[in-house]
């Protein structure tokens, strides 16, 4: 049955169309993937879809009753309220049912009331099959299974407004998962989840009973739970009845097709235009109108043809090329019985970890385990005991989490000259290759989105020529093509790569040895993300 159907909707922002004359079906159980690139209009698309804003022209039909969920129309809370709260609040109508059956028992319970027994057992097994209906009693092993799985359960009697954004961020996504709304939409849903919450997702996902619309640049998620793919390209749309990968492949088939077409008919077009000049001249010497005549039937037929757009086979895609000045040492880092504390907790345990010059090396672990913390004493040679030792030429280059580190009122031309010494008209060309074009360059470090801050660090560290990379989370808030773009250019890297991240398909493209950081503790695989994750499996059965 369709739950959802989307007609010719057209939207304008900015005097810019954003969507023009999308079409699509949604069906009950349906689990598609939304992908395009960064501004291509997706959530745009979710806020029309959740009737967050309407289109300029064409319909959006839901079906009857039908809900949706959508993780950006969280209310605002008090400040008293914890975690526990403001779940709660996604089941006020059975908690309103279980306070008057409470108030019921309380009568049924008083001896001033007996003349009103039986009216009052009546009212309570109404009450208490409209509880079970709603699922009252299956509620709070719902609440712990989700807070679990979403790795949030140690914070159920926090403050909501004191958690950071990504714990808020999956409180929120819990209310709309236990709210089971017929349609789900997802933008970035695994943004702030580690692996292991990741793969609790995806199972949810999988069995959930609605239909699940998703954005997500995530391609490995994509193609665990997803089964159809949107994809949205210069406002238009078109459904691929895949996965991710599948999608891929169909679109890269019908790319080649659609260019082929366009070849034949360009060729026709040509023979056609010749055919018309060579009349014209045989006209022209003759004298007879016959020829002329001949000509301009052919013009005629020549615009009845229907011109082609020239199929884009390939898009833009920021150029990464990371090159060294100088290669370093046999040895990189060499990091000797090291632990570290903060206010008191023991996050790093006597840990041991050897880099040698080349490794391209992927660190793993949950979220708070100490990753970033590792990375950052690799840099500044800070730990409460043991010892770090950098080898000889080791020069590091570090992407945090944030991307960019500047000041909010610096453009993108000055951040990028701060580093890489060169004069206007090179730094521009050369940030022309990061998709910063003409205007662009002059925004403010205030005004840039995630993807932005990340690409204007990885200019810089692309044009430094360093030998040492350490990359924290390198694919966050970048799209598909970018991802794609950076993981080529770091296989080609003839240096050293540390790098923290959550994209499975990233850590299985790039890296041959795996480290896992669990309670303070290094556990070193000498394989792809999924050999170490196979082993840590069957280690624990």
């Amino acid at each position: 049955m369709i739950i959802c159907t989307v007609q010719n909707v057209k939207k304008m922002y900015g005097g810019n169309e954003i969507l023009k004359n999308i079409s699509f079906e949604i069906h009950e159980q349906d689990r598609v993937g939304i992908v395009g690139q960064n501004g291509s209009g997706k959530t745009t698309l979710f806020k029309l879809l959740s009737r967050l804003d309407h289109p300029d022209s064409g319909s959006i039909f839901l079906k009857k009753d039908a809900e949706i969920g959508y993780l950006s129309q969280m209310p605002d809370h008090n400040e008293n309220m914890t975690v526990v709260d403001v779940i709660s609040e996604t089941f006020i109508e059975i908690k309103q049912i279980e306070n008057r059956i409470q108030e019921v028992n309380l009568l049924l319970s008083d001896p001033n009331q007996s003349h009103r027994l039986e009216k009052n057992l009546n009212k309570l097994y109404r009450l208490q099959e409209e509880f079970e209906n709603l699922g009252g009693y299956t509620i709070e092993s719902k609440m712990n299974g989700v807070l679990a799985g979403l790795g949030i359960a140690q914070l159920s009697h926090h403050h909501f407004k004191q958690l950071s954004g990504g714990e808020q961020t999956k409180v929120g996504l819990a209310c709309l998962l236990l709210k089971e709304p017929d349609l789900l939409l997802l933008d970035e849903p695994t943004n702030h989840l580690d692996i292991e919450t990741m793969n609790w997702l995806e199972s949810y996902l999988q069995k959930y009973k609605g239909a699940v619309i998703i954005i997500s640049h995530d391609r490995y998620f994509l193609d665990k739970v997803t089964t159809k793919t949107i994809d949205l390209e210069d406002g238009e749309c078109k459904t691929y009845n895949h996965n991710y990968s599948g999608f891929i492949k169909e679109k890269e088939n019908n790319l080649l097709l659609e260019f082929e077409k366009y070849q034949e008919q360009q060729k026709k077009v040509k023979k056609i235009k010749e055919s018309i000049k060579q009349l014209r001249d045989w006209g022209a010497r003759s004298g007879n109108e016959k020829f002329f005549r001949r000509a301009r039937n052919m013009e005629k037929a020549l615009t009845r043809i229907q011109n082609m757009k020239r199929p884009k086979l390939e898009r833009k895609k920021a150029a990464f090329e990371f090159s060294i000045n100088k290669r370093s040492g046999q040895d990189v880092a060499v990091v000797e019985q090291v632990s570290k504390s903060i206010e008191g907790s023991t996050i790093l345990d006597n840990i041991n970890l050897q880099i040698r010059y080349g490794e391209k090396v992927a660190l793993v672990g949950k979220n708070g385990s100490g990753k970033t913390t590792l990375l950052q004493s690799l840099q500044t040679n800070d730990c409460s005991s043991g010892s770090i030792k950098l080898g000889s030429s080791v020069s590091i280059g570090y992407l945090s989490q944030k991307g960019l580190i500047a000041d909010p009122k610096q453009t993108v031309l000055d951040i990028f000259r701060e580093k890489v010494e060169m004069d206007e008209g090179e730094a521009r060309h050369h940030l022309a290759k990061f998709l910063f074009y003409g205007a662009s360059v002059f925004k403010k470090a205030n005004d840039l989105s995630g993807g932005e801050r990340t690409r204007l660090r990885l200019a810089q560290l692309v044009y430094e020529g360093l030998n040492f990379l350490i990359l924290d989370e390198p694919t966050n808030h970048l799209d598909i093509d970018a991802r794609e773009a950076l993981e080529a250019a770091l296989e080609e890297y003839e240096g050293t790569i540390l790098s923290v991240s959550h994209d499975r398909y990233f850590m299985n493209k790039l890296f041959e040895r795996t480290i896992w950081l669990e309670e303070g503790k290094l556990e070193t695989y000498n394989g792809s993300f999924d050999y170490a994750l196979e082993k840590r499996t069957n280690s624990r059965k």
